[in-house]
Order: C-alpha cells, then sequence, then structure tokens
C-alpha cells in the first residue's frame, strides 16, 4: 500500500526567502524617506515545473500574486513619516522531502495526481537496497531488482493562502543627525510576525561622509495546521510538547526571535561617484524549523536479509517521514558593498554591488549584481540587470537519511506520538532536513526596467526578470544534482507620485483649481462614478480601498436559518445533497487604482485595475454530516476584473451637475480557482463568491445627479452591472446587478464635511454552475444561494486639502451598516462594510 506523505503548504515566509534567493532574511535596521512619493506596485512570481522523472504530476507549480504600496512623506521640513504595505497571495506545489526514485510507491497511484502529493513515498511496503545500502528499484512483473540512486522531489499542492504586511518609520532630522524609528506586523493564517527597528545616520566631511547604523527585533509566533492526511504519516516525536489538536485537526506551535544589527558607512568619491560598505549581524532563537518539510528516513536492520531470490541478499528497508530538526539557534553576518558610478558621456549610472553572506549552520553565499540606467530622452529610462547567487549547503543538509537500525511496527496515540519508542534516536543526527534551499546550489538571473517619467510627477513602471537555478552553478562546483533544478520568473509593474512636483504644479495653478474643486459637491467613498473633471488635459490619479464583512447567522429570505434547515435544504435535495459545513464569516478586500483624464472639458476616460483579497472560515452544522473542511479555511488573492470607463457631462448649472457613465469590466480577474486534491478526494473548484472576478465581460452604466448650496450638498446615483456572456471559462455567470442610492453633506469646516446615505442593492442569483467536478458541502457551494435585496446605511467623512504640499489631495471614509437582508436561498447575513479613497488631481 502506498501512503501519501502530504503539508497543506509550506511558509510564506520561506517562500519569500526562497525568492529573494537569500539563505537568511535580515531586516534593514531604519528606513529613511528621502522623497515625498507614494507609489503603487504589483507583481507576479511564476515557478516552473519541477523534474520528475517519469512521475505525471497535475500540480501547478507556485505561483506569487503580490500587492505593494508605499509612501514617503515630509510632514514638516525635519519629520518624515514613510510606510509600506503589501499583500502577497500564492498557490501551487511546492517540494516537501525528497528520496530515491525507488522509494515511491505504486507509479499508477501517482500518475493520477488524485493523491496530494508525487511521487508517493512508499511508507509501509518493503524498500530494497544492496550490500552498500544504495536503492534497487523491483520490477513490478519480474520482481527484479536494479539498483536505481535518482533523486526527486515529493512535491505538496496548496491552496491559496494570503500574507499580510504593513510597517511604518518615523524619522527626525537635525543638521548632520538623523534619528528614526519604525515597527510593523506580519500576518498569514498560521503564522504572525511583529517587529521593531531604531536607526541613526550621522553625516562628516561636509555630507560627504555618511555613517548610518541601526537594530530590530522580530517576534514570531507560527501555529501551523498540519494536513490531515500527512499528520498520521509523518513522526513528530522531537515536538511533541508543541502540538495540540484544536477543531480535530493536529496544530503544532512555536516562536522565534530575531535580533539584528546593521551599520554602513557611505562616502562620496566625487561628483561621478560614490561607495557604500554595509555590515550586518542577526541572531535568531526558537523553532527555526518550516513546519511543512520532512525528511525521509531509511531504517535498514543489517541483519535481516531478504529471503527473497531473486533479491540476490539484498537488504529490506522502510522509509518513515520525520518533521525536519534544525538548531534552535543561528547566528548570521553579512558583508557588502556597492558601487555607483555616473558616466557623464552617455549620462548613465552603473551599479554594481557584491554581498557575502556566512551563519553558524555552515552556509556561506556570494551574491554578485550589476545594473546600468540608461536615460533615453522624453522621460524614458531602460535599466538592464545581471544577478548571481551561489551558496554552500546547510552542515545537517541531506536529500534523505539512512539510519541502519529496524523500525518496529508499533501504534500511534490521537497526536500521531508513537505509544512507544520505534526506533533509536541516539543513531540519528540531532539536526536534519532536506529543505533545498539549504543545499549548495547557484542562481543566474537577467532582466530589465523600463520607467517613464511624465512632467507633471507621474512616473511608471514596469520589469521583468527570469532565473535559473541549479546545483551545478555554484561556485567550486559540488552543489545538488540537477533534480533540484528549475526556472523562474518575476514580473512588476508599478506606477509612482512625486509629491513635491504636484505640489509645486498646484501652487502655479492655485486659483484655477481652488475655484474647480469647490465647485463640486463632495461624493461618499463608497460611490463610484461620482466626480467628473471639467477642465480638459487634467488628470486624476486615486486609490479606493473597500472592505465587507458577513458572520454571524445563516439567512434564508430575511429569517435567520436554523442548522437543520440548512443541511436538509441549503445543497439541494436528497439525502446525497445535504450540507456539512456553513460559512461562519467571509471578508473581502478590494485594492482599486483609479487614473482619469480628461481630454475635453465634457469627457472624462477611466481605467481601474483591482487587486482582489477574499478569506472564509467555516463552523460545523448540527446534524449534518462530519467534514474534513470543519475549522479550516480559505483565502484566495490577486488581479480583479479590469474597468474601462467614460464619464460625459450631461447637465452643468451652478448648482445642479448630472453626468452619465458608461463602461466594460474586461474579465481579467481568475474564475477558475481551484482547492488542492488529497489522496481522500478532489474537492475541485472553490465556492463561487472566492473567485475573483465575474469571468464575463460587463456592461457597467451609471448615471449621477450632484448639487450644492453653501455648506450643503446633495446627490443621487443609478447604476447597474448587466452580464453581456451566459457564462464564463468555468461555466456560471453571475446575476445581474441593480443599484440606486441617495445623499446628503453638510461642511463642518472648511475642508470637511459628513455625509448620510442610503443604498438599494438588488442582484440575482448565479446563472449556470462549475463545468468540472467540485465538492458542495456549503451553501456558498450552490449557484441559487447568491444574491437578493439589500438595504444599507452609510456615514461618511470626506476631506479636501487646499493648500501646502498636498494641494488637491482628498481624503473620503465611509462606514456602510446593513439594514435589512432578504437573500435568495440560505446565505450568510452581512456585518458590515468600510470604503477609503484617496485621489489627486492635476
Amino acid at each position: 500500500m502506498a501512503v501519501v506523505v502530504v503539508v497543506t503548504k509550506p511558509s510564506l515566509q520561506a517562500l519569500t526567502a526562497a525568492a529573494l534567493l537569500l539563505p537568511g532574511l535580515l531586516h534593514q535596521a531604519s528606513v529613511f524617506a528621502e522623497d515625498n512619493e507614494v507609489s503603487f506596485q504589483y507583481g507576479h512570481y511564476q515557478e516552473g515545473q519541477r523534474q520528475l522523472y517519469g512521475v505525471n504530476s497535475k500540480f501547478h507549480p507556485i505561483e506569487v500574486n503580490s500587492l505593494h504600496g508605499s509612501g514617503q512623506l515630509s510632514l514638516t521640513d525635519r519629520i518624515k513619516f514613510a510606510f509600506n504595505y503589501t499583500e502577497d497571495t500564492w498557490s501551487g506545489a511546492t517540494p516537501i522531502t525528497t528520496a530515491p526514485l525507488a522509494f515511491q510507491g505504486n507509479r499508477s497511484s501517482a500518475a493520477d495526481g488524485i493523491s496530494g502529493a508525487t511521487p508517493l513515498i512508499n511508507l509501509n511496503g518493503n524498500i530494497f537496497v544492496d550490500k552498500k545500502y544504495q536503492p534497487l528499484s523491483q520490477d513490478q512483473l519480474t520482481g527484479k531488482l536494479t539498483q536505481n540512486s535518482q533523486l526527486v522531489h515529493t512535491l505538496s499542492s496548496a491552496s491559496p493562502e494570503t500574507r499580510q504586511q504593513g510597517d511604518f518609520n518615523l524619522s527626525y532630522e537635525w543638521d548632520e543627525i538623523t534619528l528614526s524609528a519604525g515597527g510593523g506586523i506580519s500576518v498569514e493564517r498560521d503564522y504572525e510576525s511583529r517587529f521593531g527597528n531604531v536607526g541613526a545616520q550621522f553625516d562628516f566631511n561636509h555630507k560627504l561622509t555618511t555613517l548610518t547604523v541601526g537594530a530590530s527585533y522580530t517576534d514570531n509566533w507560527m501555529h501551523s495546521r498540519l494536513d490531515h492526511d500527512a499528520a498520521p504519516y509523518l513522526i513528530k516525536t522531537a515536538f511533541a510538547n508543541q502540538i495540540q489538536i484544536v477543531d480535530g485537526a493536529t496544530v503544532l506551535q512555536g516562536n522565534k526571535y530575531d535580533w539584528s544589527g546593521h551599520l554602513s558607512l557611505t562616502q562620496v568619491l566625487d561628483k561621478s561617484s560614490l561607495v557604500t560598505a554595509d555590515f550586518v549581524y542577526s541572531h535568531s532563537r526558537g523553532y527555526m524549523e518550516n513546519p511543512y518539510k520532512a525528511m525521509s528516513i531509511l531504517f535498514v536492520d543489517p541483519k535481516s536479509l531478504n529471503g527473497d531470490p531473486n533479491a540476490r541478499g539484498a537488504r529490506i528497508g522502510e522509509v518513515q517521514a520525520f518533521l525536519e530538526q534544525r538548531p534552535d539557534e543561528r547566528n548570521q553576518i553579512g558583508i557588502g558593498g556597492h558601487y555607483i558610478q555616473h558616466i557623464n558621456t552617455l549620462d548613465a549610472a552603473l551599479h554594481l554591488n557584491y554581498h557575502y553572506h556566512h551563519d553558524d549552520w555552515g552556509i556561506d553565499a556570494h551574491t554578485f549584481e550589476a545594473s546600468w540606467g540608461q536615460p533615453l530622452g522624453n522621460g524614458w529610462t531602460v535599466t538592464p540587470r545581471m544577478r548571481y547567487y551561489s551558496q554552500t549547503a546547510a552542515d545537517f543538509y541531506a536529500p534523505y537519511l539512512l539510519s541502519k537500525q529496524a523500525f518496529k511496527k508499533i501504534t500511534f496515540d490521537r497526536f500521531g506520538m508513537p505509544s512507544e519508542k520505534n526506533y533509536d534516536p541516539k543513531k540519528l543526527p540531532e539536526n536534519f532536513s532536506s529543505d533545498q534551499r539549504l543545499s549548495g546550489f547557484g542562481t543566474i538571473s537577467g532582466g530589465i526596467v523600463v520607467n517613464k517619467r511624465f512632467s507633471k510627477g507621474l512616473s511608471l513602471e514596469a520589469g521583468f526578470e527570469y532565473y535559473t537555478h541549479q546545483g551545478g552553478l555554484k561556485l567550486g562546483g559540488g552543489g545538488e544534482n540537477s533534480y533540484a533544478d528549475f526556472n523562474y520568473y518575476a514580473v512588476n509593474a508599478a506606477l509612482k507620485l512625486d509629491l513635491f512636483a504636484l505640489g509645486a504644479l498646484h501652487s502655479a495653478t492655485e486659483h484655477s483649481e481652488h475655484h474647480h474643486h469647490h465647485q463640486h459637491a463632495p461624493v461618499p467613498a463608497g460611490v463610484m462614478f461620482g466626480h467628473l473633471m471639467n477642465q480638459s488635459d487634467q488628470w486624476m490619479v486615486g486609490y479606493r480601498y473597500m472592505y465587507q464583512r458577513q458572520a454571524g447567522d445563516t439567512l434564508h429570505g430575511t429569517e435567520v436559518a436554523i442548522d437543520n434547515a440548512i443541511v436538509r435544504n441549503g445543497c439541494g435535495h436528497g439525502r446525497k445533497a445535504r450540507c456539512q459545513i456553513t460559512p461562519a464569516e467571509h471578508t473581502m478586500q478590494m485594492h482599486m487604482l483609479d487614473l482619469m483624464y480628461a481630454p475635453t472639458d465634457w469627457l472624462n476616460l477611466m481605467l481601474m485595475p483591482q487587486f482582489m483579497d477574499m478569506d472564509m472560515n467555516f463552523r460545523s452544522l448540527k446534524g449534518g454530516i462530519p467534514s474534513p473542511h470543519t475549522g479550516h479555511g480559505h483565502a484566495t488573492g490577486g488581479i480583479g476584473d479590469t474597468g474601462v470607463y467614460a464619464l460625459v457631462k450631461l447637465w452643468d448649472q451652478s448648482i445642479h451637475h448630472v453626468h452619465a457613465g458608461v463602461g466594460i469590466s474586461i474579465p481579467t480577474g481568475e474564475v477558475g480557482i481551484k482547492l488542492r486534491p488529497t489522496h481522500r478526494t478532489d474537492p475541485g473548484y472553490i465556492h463561487y463568491g472566492m473567485q475573483l472576478g465575474s469571468g464575463t465581460w460587463d456592461f457597467k452604466p451609471s448615471l449621477t445627479y450632484t448639487a450644492q448650496i453653501d455648506d450643503w450638498s446633495w446627490g443621487a446615483q443609478l447604476s447597474g452591472t448587466k452580464r453581456l456572456e451566459s457564462h464564463n471559462r468555468s461555466g456560471f455567470a453571475f446575476g445581474n446587478l441593480f443599484q440606486a442610492t441617495a445623499w446628503g453633506s453638510y461642511r463642518l469646516f472648511d475642508n470637511i464635511s459628513a455625509s448620510i446615505r442610503g443604498l438599494y442593492t438588488w442582484q440575482g442569483a448565479i446563472k449556470g454552475m462549475y463545468n468540472e467536478r467540485s465538492d458542495r458541502p456549503s451553501p456558498m457551494d450552490w449557484p441559487r444561494n447568491y444574491g437578493g435585496e439589500f438595504w444599507d446605511l452609510g456615514l461618511g467623512l470626506n476631506a479636501h486639502i487646499s493648500q501646502g504640499l498636498f494641494t488637491g489631495h482628498q481624503l473620503s471614509f465611509e462606514w456602510l451598516q446593513p439594514l435589512v437582508d432578504n437573500v435568495n436561498g440560505y446565505q450568510l447575513e452581512r456585518d458590515s462594510a468600510l470604503s477609503a479613497t484617496w485621489s489627486v488631481t492635476f
């Protein structure tokens, strides 16, 4: 019998380290805000297929979608504030352990991809080795044994997971000294990290020499839910005191603490060049393991010989999978240098970087980087770059282990711990890991960044970089074998705003801008397409954030549904269609860029890309069949649908204004997201409401009226969404949507107003259904349980800045409180919603 070794996913912290190609992440002590700039960036990381030597896998390689927003602001001449927000969502398959190909189980079972791990590790079958303990493969028909030492990864597929991180830094400048302090938090479903830092910068020699020092501290808490398929088969004895059973799942908890110090010296050599030297030290202690990595250990009793005449004296072994065990301390140092040379004749800049890393795990790493920044004129800059990285293996790294002892067959308790000792731990190393990131390897990458800077303080950037990871690229040779080789790439696109340039632009046109902004009534943050610029050649750049939460009771129409009713009726009819679980909480976050241009005084053109992030948790239903999904949750994130719109002025009078909007929603959001398969089942598609877009081309019209008299303003809007296709590529289409809203606003202060709004929404149920198999244990998995009629009340604040550096900027916030839910079928009631917008017109 072939038994699967599967894990839910690797730590996203570890994935980030892999993407950066660094053996360890060392926090920089401080970040000093140099310019008044805000930026938004989207990135995509994609790995290639792994070499599995004939073992087929239907799992997709790891991919990561990232959203990053940052700002560097001067609060006063001496006080500066910097902030960052990062959101990563990833999914796909990654190695969890390594073993000889001869250790795999039944090849036909591995090839179907249903198992959750490929290839299978044969935990309950006999493994043959020769007299030198080299693996032997056995022909399934003839029983003939042949030597086969080819190594191969065991892969684990993961459902989508999301990490969110926010951090800030505040600094104060004197003439030659700058002090800073900051902190932040990074949160995943199974990992939480809190960190803080302090730093100082000293200028000497007429500011030609700069010394920077800093220190940081990080507190990491891990609470990993081991996969229910893998938990019974993983040997977890070393972590017995860190394991608990929570909601029927095996949870491994641990803490890790990091301290680091940073020192750098920058020297301006002449008007065209400078050099920087860096030193970083980091000390870590606590739970250093990756809870989703396993070590394959082959147990062979030297006294036992195979009695099969075909085996010719081969020994019989047994493979077991152990959670990896790393040292509980790690000390790292990094030394590096950075040289910049401006080439006057080409108006270009050459950047050269070198970094050396050493730690007491035995890893020595070298990084060489070079880039060339070449302006091309008219605001264009092209920057090609090259990077080479090489590292030695950790002292305790091995693809797999051989232990010359018997492994006894005994029972396990409810924690998956053996009821008695079935092996001698003294015959195993104290630390071991088969994590490929701790092996010896090298990488080479090349890429290019293209930047276009516009005269109004706006710049756009796009980049691409391709990497190859190979053991043979390690300096001096001796890296990991070719089974661990793979390629990957990263792309990104960014929008940056220079607030100094925009501030200067507003100062030059202060009177006209002041008149322009005050002739329009403020619009609540939750109303889209409410503003219309009425001066030709104007631009607006904005950011829109929306948060929605559902929690509480499950409703049927307007009434609370009891569990028995949900079980019987929420998932179809008949005993086989009974619900097992129901949502307990569902959150949605949307990040949207508003890019608007006015080619004339009566027409505005808009482009609105968006990034979605959703999370859902479940509870079991009383009277329902127990489900492995109970106590688990799902997350999705990535690019949503992209809107292209035109706003047309219909009526513009001193008090009253009317404009119409017509637009198309382009189906750029993913609608084929699936949950990871296991050896028990292939659940197929995730719930309809967790997909990132509609998957259909949609028509989105709107009609907006606004008015203003003195401190009072009011408005109304009709809007809708008409699906232009009967179904998307996954087989379904969301229902059409209609909204009607009206609001009133009063100016409390010169630049601040408060608003109240009423909103009515009608949405139809989903048409069609998934065209491939999917589990349907929850009302969220049935198309009829979507849509309905909804009434909401919104309370908001709007702020407009009319002077200073941030002239022309607008901030709006609105809290939306549900009043009535009249849902189709069975749905989780709505709890609250928040909208926040920022925009600047220039």
